[in-house]
């Protein structure tokens, strides 16, 4: 299998180099050598090669910067994607593309499931709902994985900036009143690669059997505030913080530019069902993580 990886440079791109490497031979691609958003670009580097997946690890996920410069984060989240779609049809490979649990509002009281209405409250999670859009009208072969709380140890995240803050302030102010599932990087990446080790006989047909939309996040769902809790307390290097309390905050005294859904968990069944994958919880992603570093 040969495998054409965008954004390789991001923390789940970092993370896929290695999950996917057992598949086959991994072309990686951060932006320094292709700018997704450039589409002449991206088209001339789908035509260039012949791949039987491509994975698509881009996006703009400046969640607050999106609401400033809204096209932006339509170039990456839903230009590039019909773009991705389109050629998937015409050069018969596999796409496997990254969305998110923003486009639903958070308004609900339950997990959410893969057909339940979403209505983003903000510019990115309108930008990734549209691309999800276009591979759908396009009828595309694509496995669109709607993720949640995506996190590493290597790039900036919560789970990184919690550790950061930990030694500068004696006291940590975190909302408490937006729940989801937290999801370790390098576990949607092995989850990325048993959906793809699957349909290895034959990717592009494989994938098109399979096309549509799955939920892929961390097992269990969490407060930021309790999240943040746990990352303190898991923390092996605890000696080296300062913080002597983490207090609950309610959101609105956090004023962003972009709203967020306050409780908007996804429901990964129809994941475990089809592939028979599940990720692993969110606490022992958290302790094996911490224990790694």
């Amino acid at each position: 299998m040969r495998i054409l990886l965008l954004g390789a440079d991001g923390q789940l791109g970092h993370e896929l180099r290695h999950s996917l490497a057992f598949l086959g031979e991994v072309v990686p691609h951060g932006r320094a050598t292709l700018d997704v958003g450039r589409l002449d670009l991206l088209r001339e580097a789908l035509a260039a090669s012949r791949y039987d997946v491509v994975v698509n690890a881009s996006a703009h996920t400046d969640v607050d910067g999106a609401e400033r410069d809204e096209a932006a984060a339509r170039r990456l989240n839903t230009e590039a994607v019909r773009v991705l779609g389109e050629e998937a049809r015409a050069r018969k490979f596999g796409l496997v593309h990254y969305s998110t649990d923003f486009v639903f509002d958070g308004a609900g009281e339950r997990a959410y499931r893969e057909d339940d209405r979403a209505a983003p409250l903000n510019a990115y999670g309108r930008s990734k709902l549209e691309g999800e859009q276009a591979l759908a009208a396009l009828e595309a072969p694509a496995i669109v994985l709607r993720t949640a709380w995506v996190w590493s140890l290597r790039r900036k995240s919560f789970v990184s900036t919690i550790l950061r803050v930990a030694r500068e302030r004696e006291t940590l102010q975190v909302v408490d009143d937006q729940v989801g599932n937290p999801t370790f990087a390098g576990d949607l990446a092995i989850a990325t690669a048993l959906i793809l080790q699957q349909v290895r006989a034959d990717p592009y047909a494989g994938v098109a059997a399979n096309k549509g939309i799955y939920h892929a996040a961390g097992k269990g769902a969490v407060s930021r505030y309790d999240f943040a809790r746990a990352i303190v307390a898991e923390d092996p290097r605890r000696q080296e913080h300062r913080v002597r309390a983490v207090e609950p905050v309610d959101s609105s005294r956090v004023p962003l530019p972009a709203t967020r859904p306050k409780h908007a968990p996804l429901d990964c069944g129809k994941l475990r069902e089809r592939f028979g994958v599940e990720l692993p919880t969110w606490e022992s992603s958290l302790v094996r993580a911490l224990t790694a570093r």
